[in-house]
């Protein structure tokens, strides 16, 4: 993996972590810039092209949240939020929200550097060439990552894409929680869900009662296509 054309953004109101992660990920050969508050990182996100940002849930002002879900409404830039330790409600709202994973405070720096290899490299990874597909009345763009339904355009995320991939290329076959597992590098059941959950709110008409990617109670879940 060729770290240095990866461009991270680390947005963070404590000088000392940024100033810490700064230096850690430009000695494991990134391309690191930073940003003091959610102001600030939208204004570096007008003029620079990102390929992942750090954001800390917890800022004065707009919070990483509320930031994220912005983010993820404009532009497609794969996120890990830091979180408070006791705040796992802020990590699910985060997943639910299109990052695309957390790392509680405090952690080593080492932890976040293996977190950032598997987001690129699972955002990198494309097994099945798949450009489009419909699921019902919901129009997949994959080179695009969104979702078209009743006139609405929805973005997705890389470990929505990467699930959705493997799971429309083995349409009708049963993927338990450990094999998503796997392929997203989630390795929270808790977060696996979430990303289902997601997931049917985008393309299924009725998310409650799914029709294509339904639950095989005890077992996982399979995606069947018209």
């Amino acid at each position: 993996m060729d770290n240095s054309k990866i461009h991270i953004l680390i947005i963070d109101d404590d000088e000392k972590i940024r100033d810490l992660l700064k230096q850690y990920l430009k000695n494991n050969n990134f391309f690191v810039s930073t940003a003091i508050n959610a102001s600030d990182a939208e204004e570096k996100l007008k003029i620079i092209k990102f390929d992942l940002a750090i954001i800390d849930i917890m800022m004065p002002g707009k919070d990483g949240l509320q930031l994220t879900k912005e983010i993820r409404e404009k532009i497609d830039l794969p996120i890990i939020l830091l979180t408070a330790k006791g705040e796992p409600e802020d990590r699910v709202r985060g997943l639910e929200l299109g990052a695309e994973d957390y790392l509680p405070k405090p952690f080593e720096p080492k932890e976040l550097l293996l977190r950032i290899k598997n987001v690129i490299k699972r955002i990198r990874k494309n097994k099945y060439v798949i450009t489009s597909i419909k699921i019902g009345k919901a129009s997949i763009n994959m080179k695009k990552m969104e979702i078209q339904k009743e006139k609405k355009v929805i973005k997705i995320n890389a470990s929505e894409k990467i699930l959705l991939e493997n799971m429309i290329g083995s349409a009708g076959k049963i993927f338990s929680r450990e094999e998503i597992s796997k392929i997203t590098n989630l390795t929270q059941e808790r977060s696996i869900d979430v990303l289902v959950t997601r997931l049917r709110q985008k393309i299924e008409p009725d998310p409650k009662n799914p029709k294509y990617l339904q639950t095989v109670r005890g077992t996982g879940y399979v995606l069947w296509l018209d």
